[in-house]
């Protein structure tokens, strides 16, 4: 098979050429926001750098028992490191554990990979762990590390590795790579490339998990019912959704529910200046349109920068809670 990464093709090519020249680099950063297609590229380029039955020169056969297990994760000579469930960094131990796996000579593919996943989650100790094995890797050891930005990296990891930074496609791309590859819809295809602004990756997790895209949606049908709320069922609201003793209740989930609230009153400030950017939730345009026309664009514009505040504040350990009971206390009440 071919790469199969759309949208970074540019990547792939470069990463292939690596291969069939022989000048595969140690280590490699592939970064991009997350649902962008981090991980998938860095499976695409493990399968090419180990493929027992490479059907042209770093390409990668998809069929092989090596490629079939590395698409599972879970071949031995690939280790993944990321934050374990329990907790929202890698540490340091995680390191450690990895340099003594990397130490070992492959046990039956050509390369030793190790991956890292969101390695902007690593503390300055892990990161700082990682450098002899960046300035030294061991023979037949590839390093690949994703991360949302490269500035959220010690300048000294950043260094030290090929970067490789990803982008979105446009709105009309992604939504012709879904119809074409993935076999979507056209009405779906389109509404899922400006849900995801182009993040083709998360598109395609929304479009084969609808329970996930129908979480998405009562979000966002949550916040209009908000705005009409009384500070009280607002208040109920707040505990409800912070009360992370409750089950699937993370401060992950508070992130994605603080950045949903952030994407739909960036569409109420599209609406409410008449701009021509993509609007995000395009299934609720009529609604968005209609809120904005009952707000300014000063209450608006300042709704988006307290929330962007609130997703900074909620990585400092703030009680989440509060957090949100502030800004909801903020919000106009509209009839």
């Amino acid at each position: 098979m071919e790469w199969m990464i759309h949208g970074h093709e540019w990547a792939a090519q470069i990463l292939q050429k690596h291969i069939t020249q022989n000048n595969v680099r140690h280590a490699y950063l592939l970064s991009g926001a997350p649902g962008i297609g981090r991980r998938s590229l860095a499976i695409r380029f493990a399968q090419a750098l180990n493929c027992t039955q490479p059907p042209a020169p770093g390409e990668p056969c998809g069929e092989c028992r090596l490629c079939k297990q590395i698409a599972k994760m879970q071949q031995a000579d690939l280790t993944i490191t990321q934050s374990l469930d329990d907790a929202r960094t890698i540490k340091v131990e995680q390191i450690r554990e990895l340099q003594g796996s990397l130490s070992l000579a492959p046990y039956e593919a050509r390369y030793r990979i190790a991956l890292m996943l969101n390695f902007q989650e690593a503390t300055p100790n892990a990161q700082n762990a990682l450098l002899k094995t960046l300035e030294e890797a061991p023979p037949r050891v590839i390093l690949i590390l994703t991360a949302d930005s490269v500035e959220n990296l010690l300048p000294t990891i950043v260094s030290r590795c090929e970067i490789l930074r990803l982008r979105p496609l446009s709105v009309d791309l992604c939504t012709t790579a879904l119809q074409k590859h993935w076999q979507i819809p056209a009405e779906m295809a389109h509404e899922l490339a400006h849900l995801t602004s182009g993040k083709i990756g998360q598109a395609v997790r929304y479009y084969q998990d609808p329970d996930q895209l129908e979480k998405l949606h009562q979000l966002v049908q949550d916040v209009f019912d908000l705005l009409g709320s009384s500070l009280a069922e607002r208040f109920d609201y707040a505990e409800k959704i912070a009360d992370l003793k409750r089950k699937n209740v993370t401060r992950e989930s508070i992130a994605m529910l603080l950045q949903t609230w952030l994407s739909l009153w960036r569409d109420f400030y599209i609406c409410a200046n008449g701009s021509d950017m993509p609007m995000t939730f395009l299934n609720f345009k009529s609604y968005s349109q209609g809120t904005a026309e009952k707000l300014t664009e000063p209450v608006i514009y300042q709704q988006l920068i307290i929330l962007e505040t609130a997703l900074g504040q909620l990585d400092t350990n703030l009680n989440s809670r509060l957090l949100l009971e502030n800004l909801l206390l903020d919000w106009p009440k509209i009839e």
